[in-house]
């Protein structure tokens, strides 16, 4: 008599058999998950055992130092895969997401100091222009990096200029002649700028650098975590958490629209309408010219560094959900 069995795997791959049990977690993925899950590592690092980032080595060096390092890593891989056409694009973008973004924040900010006696539930003109008009640089160059097209890539270079506490001792009137720089603005654009020249110059030297851009993202995502706390979250409190929201889908929706308005995909208002870490410098540096900023700055610092985390967190979904909602003909 013939031997008419079968293993397990053959019936199995001729459909007759029980189908083999899938094993192990599959990660689900999410808009901008490339930059959200390394972030979420490290904010849970850094609230619940801190003094692991400081153990030394390799992990501290990735945890604490050299953020920019990476940062100008990204510009300079992004850049490789800009063409040279690419970058009157670049500017025009630049400069229409930050035109509303600044003046959206000191209309709001300045709104609340003349009207609301400087609080307006709880959010001072301090907090609001000081967390508004800043733009997350690390996070837009890895949203960008993941979503962007390359005129929006390279409309970091712009954006830039938001950076430093300068933006709101002028729009608050009290800084005079602050300024950034030449030459800080420069370096900062550099590694973009070589970037793009290697890669339109050199075709092997794009094809070496681009690729490196996503394993760059994750690393400044972690970083990013590494720098916030639950802690900080709960101080701002519901402020916080209010001025995050204003900034990402009140601030975000009103330059998304004026973006398409003047061509654009709106894709870059989305990413841009963040909170920098760094604003969280802003209460501190204003108190060194005007004192009387000197009792609400404490507050203000724990609302900004809550709306750092609350659009860290939500900025790469909800710029990758209208990215896939709303951008599907411009990817194909």
């Amino acid at each position: 008599m013939a031997d008419t069995s079968t293993t397990a795997s053959e019936a199995a791959a001729a459909g007759t058999g029980p189908t083999p049990a899938k094993t192990g977690f599959k990660v689900p993925r999410l808009p901008g998950d490339i930059m959200i899950y390394p972030m979420i590592v490290g904010l849970l690092l850094n609230t619940f055992c801190p003094q692991i980032l400081e153990i030394g080595g390799f992990f501290t060096a990735a945890t604490r130092g050299g953020a920019n390092a990476v940062v100008a890593a990204i510009l300079l891989f992004v850049g490789a895969g800009i063409s040279f056409k690419a970058t009157p694009g670049a500017i025009k973008t630049g400069i229409v997401v930050l035109i509303p973004k600044l003046a959206l924040a000191a209309a709001l900010g300045l709104a609340v100091a003349y009207f609301f006696d400087d609080n307006f539930l709880g959010l001072s003109s301090v907090a609001i222009i000081g967390g508004i008009s800043f733009c997350n640089m690390a996070l837009y160059t890895g949203i960008m990096g993941e979503y962007g097209n390359e005129a929006e890539q390279g409309a970091v270079g712009i954006l830039f200029l938001t950076a430093g506490p300068t933006i709101t001792m002028v729009i608050l009137g009290v800084s005079g002649l602050a300024s950034i720089p030449v030459g800080t603005v420069i370096g900062s654009v550099l590694p973009l700028a070589i970037g793009i020249v290697l890669g339109n110059c050199f075709p092997f030297v794009r094809k070496l650098l681009t690729p490196g851009a996503n394993p760059a993202i994750a690393l400044v995502g972690f970083q990013l975590g590494c720098s916030m706390s639950l802690a900080s979250f709960i101080a701002g409190g519901l402020s916080g958490i209010l001025l995050g929201l204003v900034a990402l889908f009140g601030v975000g929706s009103v330059t998304c629209l004026f973006e398409r308005l003047c061509g654009g995909r709106g894709t870059a208002a989305i990413a841009c309408s963040t909170v920098a870490g760094t604003a969280m410098t802003t209460p501190a540096a204003l108190v060194e010219v005007a004192p009387q900023y000197a009792a609400i700055a404490p507050m203000a610092y724990a609302q900004i560094a809550t709306a750092v985390i609350v659009t860290a967190l939500l900025a790469p979904i909800v710029t990758g959900w209208y990215s896939k909602r709303f951008c599907k003909e411009d990817a194909a």
